[in-house]
């Protein structure tokens, strides 16, 4: 085992995939997190790619229930994702370069985290809409690169707004923010709700029936429980990586509204335009 890193041997068997010029691009770019549950694959994925610099910034602990999917293990539990998540990318890279910042996204905080990235990656759980809206618009305003995605059961959705892009997500949920206002039922329940109204009939059935228990729940003030499996973290991180490596290769890849749908269980890979 030798006992210094070196890059280029770490990366010797991205060869004929990723090509010099590219990987030299992935060493220097500076990957945000925002949000280390299912982020934590695209992370884990990103630093075994050649990404070396990266920012984390969760504000939640490890819970047993994550480690089914997550990117965590049992002696995790308990500790600050973004702590747990830096241990494993320094793992992989001891010389990597990793900012962890154990808060939530405010409209405070937002804006200086966004501008010091290259790329965000936004796991939405409209969870906090909100704050979810402040990432993109920031992203808008410093010209970052955004990918964002959720894990769909067997398979994942992904969106990509370029930089300079004149789309942000708070664009696409314009009209459904308006229609849930003017209803009285305005928050991210409502709002999601309406997405996956647009886009139920391009998921799997399994799925749909899911999220509608989770959304019906979740109206009553109780905390999330929507179903993940580790197929959908994997997902994730594959498209998501592998998306990020063809915009810094300078391939065209599907801008947003058009969200890539892939399905494991359908074996289906699908270009929905979200906003209907």
């Amino acid at each position: 085992m030798p006992a210094i890193f070196d890059y280029d041997l770490f990366t010797t068997r991205n060869a004929g995939y990723v090509s010099p010029e590219t990987q030299k691009i992935i060493s220097n770019k500076k990957l945000l997190i925002a949000g280390c549950g299912i982020g934590s694959s695209v992370a884990v994925c990103a630093a075994r790619m050649g990404f070396q610099h990266f920012i984390l910034v969760d504000g939640d602990v490890v819970d047993p229930h994550n480690l089914n999917r997550q990117f965590y293990e049992f002696a995790d539990i308990g500790k600050p994702k973004v702590s747990g998540l830096k241990d494993k990318i320094l793992r992989i890279n001891p010389n990597a370069h990793v900012e962890a910042i154990n808060e939530y996204f405010t409209a405070q905080n937002t804006d200086n985290i966004v501008k010091k990235a290259d790329i965000v990656f936004d796991t939405v759980d409209f969870l906090d809409l909100e704050a979810i809206l402040s990432i993109h618009t920031s992203s808008k305003r410093h010209k970052t690169e955004l990918f964002t995605a959720l894990s769909i059961g067997f398979g994942a959705g992904v969106l990509y707004f370029p930089a300079g892009s004149g789309m942000t997500l708070a664009d696409l949920l314009e009209n459904d923010v308006k229609q849930t206002t003017a209803e009285g039922s305005s928050g991210y329940v409502s709002v999601f709700g309406k997405v996956i109204e647009r886009i139920g009939a391009h998921l799997d059935t399994q799925v749909v029936e899911q999220i509608g228990k989770a959304l019906t729940i979740m109206e009553n003030g109780k905390p999330c429980p929507a179903s993940q499996v580790a197929v959908g973290s994997f997902t994730v991180a594959a498209m998501a990586v592998s998306m990020m490596h063809d915009m810094l290769e300078g391939r065209k890849i599907p801008t947003a509204p058009e969200m890539v749908i892939h399905s494991f269980r359908n074996h289906q890979t699908k270009l929905v335009n979200i906003a209907g």
